[in-house]
C-alpha cells in the first residue's frame, strides 16, 4: 500500500521514522534493534536513508596524494528490501542525486521494482564530490530532474529512451520541503515556487526539514495551501540529545531555535540532561500539531531512537 493510502487511512495521526543505514562491517541486526524498539507505536512506514561514499586523501609512499572513494555504508535497496520482507511494514529508500549516477538510479529503479518496494523518498542530497561538466553530465544537479527519471521510468521508458513494459506497480513517491527556506533558495516565494512543482509533477506528499518553531510549519503550509496544494505536508521531528546540537543545527540545517528552546538548553550542563529538554520540547512541539489535525508525524532518529520512544510514549 501506497504512504499515502497508508497516511490518509489511518485513524490518528499516523507514525513514522526513519533509519540510518549500519557502517560497513556491522550487519543489520543494528536497524533491527532501532525497529524493534518503535514498532509497538504502529509505524505506517519506515524510512532508509542513503549515502553516497566519499573521497577521502591518501598519502602515498613516494609521499604523492591520491583520492580514494570511500563508501562507509551499504546502500538502502537491500535493507529496504529485507526490513519490508521482516516485518510488514512499508519501506521508503531514499533515492538521492548526490553521489548517484543516473545510470546507477536507474539500477536501483530496476532492483526495487523487481523487490517488491514501490515507495520512495527523493532527495537531492548534499554536494560532495561532485563537481565540474563531467559531474553534471553523471549526475542530476536537483531533486526534479530525479524526479523526472523516476516518472519516466513509471512510463517504461529507459534512461538511454528505449521501451520497457511498464512497471505493473509504479513507484509513488514524497519529496522534501523547508518551512524555514533551503539554504540555497533566494527568498521564500522561490522555495514556495519549487514545492508546488514537486507536487505538480507528482509527489503524493511532501515531508519537512527539521524545524523547532511550530508556528514556521503553519505558515508554511498556509501558503502552500494558498497555492493549491492539497497533498500531505508531513512534520519532520528531531528531538536534540547534545548540547552542541544548539549551535550545530543551525548551523548545518539552517533550523531556527526558538529562544525558549536555547535558553533551556544553555543552562544543561551534560548531553543527559540537553536530551531531556529535547524529549520534552518534542513532545510540546508534537501534541500541538497533533491537536492541528496534522495528518502524521514523521521521525528523525539518528542518534536519537530512545528519545522517540519516550516521546511516541505521551503522544501515541
Amino acid at each position: 500500500m501506497r504512504v499515502i493510502d497508508l497516511i490518509n487511512g489511518s485513524r490518528q495521526t499516523a507514525f513514522s521514522f526513519e533509519i540510518l543505514p549500519p557502517l560497513k562491517g556491522n550487519s543489520i541486526q543494528k536497524a533491527y534493534q532501532v525497529i524493534d524498539r518503535l514498532r509497538e507505536f504502529d509505524p505506517k512506514y519506515i524510512n532508509i536513508t542513503s549515502h553516497h561514499s566519499e573521497y577521502i586523501e591518501k598519502t602515498q609512499p613516494d609521499g604523492s596524494i591520491r583520492k580514494v572513494n570511500i563508501r562507509k555504508r551499504p546502500g538502502s535497496v537491500a535493507i529496504a528490501s529485507a526490513i519490508q520482507n521482516r516485518y510488514g511494514i512499508t519501506a521508503v529508500p531514499h533515492i538521492i542525486c548526490k553521489g548517484f549516477t543516473r545510470e546507477e538510479t536507474e539500477y536501483a529503479l530496476i532492483d526495487l521494482n523487481f523487490l517488491g518496494v514501490y515507495d520512495l523518498l527523493l532527495l537531492r542530497g548534499d554536494d560532495r564530490n561532485q563537481t565540474g561538466e563531467e559531474a553534471s553530465r553523471c549526475y542530476h544537479p536537483h531533486a526534479s530532474d530525479l524526479q523526472q527519471q523516476v516518472n519516466r521510468f513509471n512510463q517504461g521508458i529507459a534512461l538511454d529512451e528505449s521501451r520497457f513494459e511498464q512497471p505493473e506497480t509504479p513507484f509513488s513517491y514524497g519529496m522534501a520541503c523547508y518551512p524555514e527556506k533551503h539554504e540555497e533558495a533566494p527568498n521564500m516565494d522561490s522555495d514556495i515556487f519549487h514545492a508546488v512543482e514537486k507536487v505538480k509533477n507528482g509527489a503524493g506528499y511532501l515531508v519537512t526539514q527539521m524545524f523547532f518553531d511550530n508556528a514556521r510549519y503553519y505558515a508554511f503550509v498556509e501558503r502552500l495551501r494558498a497555492e493549491g496544494v492539497t497533498v500531505p505536508v508531513i512534520p519532520g521531528i528531531k528531538p536534540i540529545v547534545f548540547t552542541s546540537q544548539l549551535t550545530v543545527l543551525p548551523k548545518v540545517f539552517r533550523s531556527d531555535i526558538p529562544e525558549a528552546l536555547a535558553s533551556a538548553l544553555r543552562k544543561c550542563k551534560s548531553d543527559d540532561e540537553a536530551k531531556a529538554v529535547g524529549v520534552e520540547w518534542s513532545i510540546m512541539q508534537c501534541k500541538d500539531l497533533i491537536a492541528n489535525g496534522v495528518p502524521s508525524l514523521h521521525f528523525y532518529t539518528l542518534m536519537a531512537s530512545e528519545s522517540v520512544r519516550r516521546i511516541a510514549r505521551e503522544i501515541y
